[in-house]
């Protein structure tokens, strides 16, 4: 898969047109049910712990890897290899299961990865209260803080890129080496005055309706934009399409919906400008989730020397579509190695 821009983005100029924008939210607006129309109308383009804890399942089968945080919310992780850590924080609605194609890349190579279910999310406790991004931060925190990790690569997906960044901007870098943001959320999704190039009210407002009037459907159909399945010529795999149903179904209803509004109205804008670790921002340039205008080319010049690669006609799933060329690229990042 060819990339259209590698290298140092600080201030990066790039012309992303009007058609173009549309084009990449179509799948968006298709699972919300809203007429293209309503969109087109409204888009404007943007220039080893001691408080672990191992629960055995009733079989007694298996162990699993928890902590508690100071509410007394339950993340599940997955804890992966030996060598420098490297946590991985997923999107909505998936789980640590999003990463593992990832994960077992490096550790084979000498990292230990580490990624917890987001709370709400997964195998995690699916508590009322905390489905924001500060909280999501907060339990990153608590998570780095209770398994001791020092120099830690953060790797964060959608939603999960704006834990990362809320993490650095709340808690900040002593414990990071190094960040990566893949099609992520940042620094806000929503159309304001302020962010012309967002997306309007309407689209969130109906992504909260199609969640409580049928998610399991709704979810089914999500996945083929996620994954860029709908396009034409698009190899479809009925396997990943349905571990994105399961792990969707696998999130308490709470956490489906109030996610929305931590992962579209929370604006990251300074959290962005905190970083001061080497970054690497991915994203694909047919991204119909996340609109890469507003997310990649933004985040690449608010993040000091990051190094921004667009994956030419990647989809928001490209973790999955395309995980060799992702997990090369994260290699490489991680070895101070220039990008192919």
């Amino acid at each position: 898969m060819p990339y259209v821009t590698v290298g140092k983005e600080n201030g990066a100029n790039i012309d992303i047109s009007r058609r173009r924008f549309l084009v990449n939210t179509a799948g968006l607006v298709a699972v919300t049910g809203l007429p293209m129309s309503a969109l087109a109308a409204k888009a404007t383009p943007a220039n080893s712990a001691a408080s672990q804890t191992k629960i055995k399942n009733e079989k007694g089968k298996q162990d699993m890897n928890t902590i508690t945080t100071k509410d007394g919310t339950q993340l599940y992780y997955k804890d992966w290899g030996k060598g420098q850590p490297i946590v991985f924080s997923h999107g909505w609605p998936l789980s640590a299961d999003a990463f593992e194609d990832q994960m077992f890349f490096l550790a084979e190579r000498g990292y230990r990865c580490i990624a917890h279910d987001r709370r709400g999310h997964g195998r995690s406790s699916q508590p009322w209260n905390g489905n924001d991004m500060d909280t999501y931060a907060d339990d990153l925190a608590e998570l780095v803080q209770k398994l001791d990790l020092q120099n830690a690569i953060h790797v964060g997906h959608s939603t999960g890129g704006g834990e990362v960044a809320r993490y650095i901007g709340r808690h900040g870098t002593k414990r990071v080496a190094k960040a990566v943001l893949i099609a992520s959320v940042p620094p806000l999704m929503l159309k304001t005055s302020a962010n012309p190039g967002g997306l309007p009210i309407e689209i969130f407002d109906q992504l909260r309706a199609n969640v409580v009037a049928d998610r399991s459907q709704f979810w089914k159909d999500l996945s083929m934009a996620f994954y860029g399945y709908n396009r034409s010529g698009a190899k479809i795999s009925e396997g990943v399409r349905e571990s994105f149903w399961l792990q969707g179904m696998m999130a308490g209803f709470p956490a489906a919906y109030f996610c929305i509004k931590a992962f579209s109205e929370t604006d990251q804008t300074e959290d962005l400008k905190k970083f001061d670790v080497p970054t690497l921002i991915l994203q694909g340039d047919d991204d119909q989730i996340v609109p890469y205008a507003d997310a990649a080319l933004l985040q690449a010049k608010l993040v000091k020397n990051a190094t921004l690669k667009v994956y030419k006609g990647a989809p928001h799933g490209m973790c999955t579509t395309l995980k060799d060329q992702v997990n090369e690229d994260l290699l490489a990042f991680i070895k101070d190695k220039r990008l192919s």
